[in-house]
């Protein structure tokens, strides 16, 4: 069963629309079904370079493997040869035409460092997160969240009960598990972390032992909402600061996790600099962490962990569906006195400070934070909301809210 994804519009929208649409994301977020779902029908031609014969022809002879292919052209893990590049551009600058060629590619760094060195100006970079509450939901609303008054007049949302909630954290959000929901749950990571450090990690970095590295994936899974701290992080493991902070990169490369820098503005001369790390899908995040159902997640030490992470992760979502880069958007804030903003969103020349609680009746108490954005003289200070398991959109402040977290 296809679940329809928001970020099929952005693909073919006049609005982003370039010569090639480049989609990245972790593995099996379904990169490949949402381009071949668009185009089913149309006529679109496919190369998966994960066949070794395809990729050997496109590495050795890119010429003579594009005259194989009409347009559109798919090409799926298009990282791996990036001597195409150049022959796509070539391509694009002659004809002008619009989608021409469509890319796709597990390793995000990669494949954008070789695309902006070869193609700047001709591709749009996208990327394909794992399903949304709204796309579960197949909720149509499509915008970046925003605590705004203006969002929530346009936000008529589909509620959720309490127990999907955790439940939905628990399963995560790869599409196969929800399309095919008789998967089991151990299975399907089981074979996906074996997958990724077989096939994903080998093609970014040699870790050596896959063993330490597996137990490294454990460790930042259990800090997802906290300051990434290297030489803890090393210390706990056993591998010095400098594979640490290797096989972050290779995390990261992988769109396993993000990194959330701290806001830096006239309120920042106290910040901490260090960003915070948060796992980009909370099913994986439980593996790893070996909390093995609902239930137990909902009542566990990490309750608060799981949720934040989750919220995070959906208003990452809601930009990147939108089209929108989040990097210049989305930050966090604690200082050396304790202070602490779980996230703030820079948006429309206003600074909105979020806080993330997963208990239903949150108090002006929890907020006390927010005053700080008042003292940037470079951005206003807006709107701002607890997002919590309330049931009901409700006043706090005069500013700020209590917000359900179906609303993001």
């Amino acid at each position: 069963m296809y679940i329809n994804r928001h970020i099929e519009g952005v693909l073919t929208g006049e609005n982003y629309l370039r010569g090639a649409m480049a989609v990245t994301g972790s593995r099996q977020t379904g990169k490949s079904t949402v381009v071949e779902h668009i185009f089913a029908g149309k006529g679109l031609e496919v190369a998966v370079l994960d066949d070794m014969e395809i990729r050997a022809l496109a590495k050795t002879n890119p010429k003579i493997f594009l005259s194989k292919f009409g347009t559109p052209l798919f090409i799926d893990e298009a990282q791996y040869a990036p001597e195409l590049f150049p022959y796509l551009k070539i391509h694009i600058d002659r004809t002008k035409e619009k989608g021409a060629y469509y890319l796709s590619g597990s390793q995000r760094f990669n494949m954008m460092k070789n695309l902006s060195e070869s193609m700047a100006g001709r591709v749009g970079i996208f990327e394909l997160m794992g399903l949304s509450m709204r796309e579960v939901k197949n909720d149509s609303f499509n915008e970046p969240f925003a605590p705004t008054a203006e969002y929530e007049s346009k936000r008529a949302p589909k509620e959720w009960k309490y127990p999907d909630l955790w439940h939905f954290i628990h399963r995560g959000a790869f599409p196969e598990l929800h399309s095919e929901p008789g998967i089991d749950w151990n299975s399907f990571y089981s074979s996906y972390v074996s997958t990724y450090i077989e096939r994903d990690v080998r093609q970014i970095e040699n870790i050596g032992d896959e063993v330490k590295y597996y137990q490294f994936m454990q460790v930042v899974a259990a800090n997802s909402g906290n300051l990434f701290n290297v030489d803890s992080i090393a210390r706990d493991i056993g591998v010095s600061r400098t594979v640490c902070e290797r096989w972050l990169s290779v995390l990261r490369a992988s769109n396993l996790i993000y990194l959330l820098p701290p806001y830096h503005g006239n309120i920042a001369k106290r910040a901490i600099k260090t960003p915070k790390v948060y796992f980009l899908d909370t099913g994986l995040m439980a593996f790893l962490t070996r909390w093995h159902t609902a239930e137990q997640i909902e009542t566990g030490a990490m309750a608060g962990a799981f949720f934040e992470t989750f919220v995070f992760s959906e208003i990452l979502k809601s930009f990147c569906n939108a089209g929108i880069d989040p990097k210049n958007y989305l930050y966090f804030y604690r200082d050396k006195d304790a202070n602490e903003i779980d996230f703030i969103i820079n948006c429309n020349g206003k600074l909105h400070p979020i806080e993330v609680k997963k208990k239903s009746n949150p108090n002006a108490g929890d907020i006390k934070a927010f005053r700080l954005i008042g003292n940037d003289s470079t951005y206003e200070r807006g709107e701002g909301a607890v997002i919590c398991t309330n049931d009901r959109l409700l006043p706090l402040t005069e500013q700020d809210c209590i917000m359900p977290f179906w609303y993001i």
